[in-house]
């Protein structure tokens, strides 16, 4: 008996009247709840608005060392994720970057009119090269591998968080570098930030963005696939401070409630004079903690859910990637070949 997984897709999906977006995300570590808040819960929730692509992008996972057969399942497990988190394969393509051979042919061709002075600039190429003693090409080269996913699909929106925004601001420069050089190319893309749950705080400390980079730590971070006993010991030891007063604030030392109410928000979808009535007759701190905890693990659940019935069909996960790779080959290819003809090269005979 076929799984529910079972869903066909169009081979060659036509340009619709609808804005066009990429949305990228790296296979690498488990996703956390600052990554389906900040990002793939809004992919999933405007999929229908705008026409998508959702990109797992597995060659950027290599400009850091990793373990083969650990980047080979988090790149399923990354897709069965996004499946998961709503998806859906009749109104988005999802696909694996590697699937499709025009990403690393662009990239090559736009790095050969891309000035170093630009990729050296970049400050999460500066934060991650000043802590390693021999960097490699590619940590330099992620910016340009960035920019031609985004540019390959003439892409409208980049929807980002704060801290990728220069990578998108360098794809609009090699855009537009290009057209000047060989002629009107490509759409010139514009970076799309959400206003609310953009960057979820770190439970442990509400300075730091919760980031894959620091799921090592204790307490830093509620992975999706936690289970909720996890998710509740995880919230419940959230930093906060001194006072009582549960309502949203700019001062960093109320930045731990303020994160709790963000996440409230986000997930329930209500408006922030909701969000702060709902908490008016609160206890304290140890009542918000536990409400927060209880709409995230009643959010997570359905999610962990589907991942689990996912990865039991693994044949049919791979065939649903290979048909979101070939609706993606069917945009990028023409576009890479157009790319190539304006730089002059000489392309095969069909």
């Amino acid at each position: 008996m076929r799984s529910q997984t079972s869903i066909s897709q169009n081979a060659t999906p036509k340009r619709s009247n609808k804005r066009r977006v990429f949305s990228g995300i790296q296979p690498s570590g488990d996703v956390q709840l600052g990554n389906y808040l900040g990002a793939m819960k809004g992919w999933a929730a405007r999929q229908a608005e705008k026409e998508n692509f959702f990109c797992i992008v597995d060659l950027h996972a290599l400009t850091v060392p990793q373990a083969p057969d650990e980047l080979h399942n988090q790149t399923r497990s990354l897709a069965a994720m996004l499946l998961a988190i709503g998806i859906d394969p009749h109104l988005s393509t999802l696909f694996i970057q590697s699937h499709v051979a025009a990403h690393a042919e662009v990239c090559w061709i736009l790095n050969c009119m891309t000035p170093i002075g630009w990729l050296e600039r970049m400050t999460q190429y500066k934060d991650k090269s000043s802590s390693q003693e021999s960097v490699v090409t590619g940590l330099l080269d992620y910016p340009v591998l960035m920019a031609g996913d985004i540019l390959l699909y003439d892409t409208d929106e980049v929807p980002v968080g704060d801290d990728q925004r220069q990578h998108v601001e360098l794809a609009r420069d090699i855009a537009q570098r290009f057209n000047h050089l060989y002629g009107e190319t490509f759409v010139v893309p514009e970076p799309f930030i959400a206003e609310v749950g953009a960057r979820i705080m770190g439970f442990n400390d509400p300075a730091l963005k919760m980031s894959k980079s620091y799921s090592h730590i204790r307490g830093h971070a509620v992975r999706l696939l936690d289970e909720p006993e996890e998710i509740e010991r995880t919230i419940k030891r959230a930093v906060t401070d001194s006072g009582n007063e549960i309502r949203f604030s700019n001062d960093p030392e109320r930045a731990g409630v303020n994160n709790l109410l963000v996440i409230y928000k986000v997930v329930t979808g209500k408006e922030a004079t909701a969000v702060e009535a709902d908490f008016a007759d609160a206890g304290g701190y140890g009542e918000l903690k536990s409400r927060v905890a209880e709409v995230v693990i009643d959010e997570l659940s359905p999610i962990r859910a589907r991942y689990a019935e996912l990865m039991a069909d693994v044949t049919e996960l791979d065939r649903l990637l290979a048909r979101g790779a070939e609706r993606a080959a069917a945009v990028s290819e023409p576009k890479a070949e157009e790319i190539k003809r304006k730089v002059g090269l000489v392309l095969p005979v069909s």
